[in-house]
């Protein structure tokens, strides 16, 4: 279970990151639901996207920088994959 950590928190911080961004750009927002879940694909793929890079805090370790750089990591994915769909989503509809 130990191993999955670092994702939840990843995850979890995405839905956050969503939301958060989705209430500052409020022109790009999907509602809740839709921040929730482009935030959740957001702090995964942040979270993959740093492992890969190598610029994992901590290297997947449940130390206070570990979880720091996950909670990070998934936050800011989670809010960028948000305005990326929103922005998509807006300029579909003209």
């Amino acid at each position: 279970m130990e191993e999955y950590l670092p994702l939840i928190i990843q995850l979890v911080s995405g839905a956050v990151g969503g939301n958060v961004a989705g209430k500052l750009l409020k022109n790009l927002s999907l509602g809740t639901l839709g921040n929730s879940i482009s935030g959740i694909l957001g702090g995964g793929l942040g979270g993959y996207l740093l492992g890969m890079l190598g610029l994992d805090a901590g290297g997947g370790e449940m130390d206070l920088s570990g979880i720091l750089g996950s909670v990070a990591g998934g936050g800011v994915g989670g809010g960028v994959i948000m305005a990326i769909i929103g922005t998509i989503k807006n300029a579909m509809a003209k």
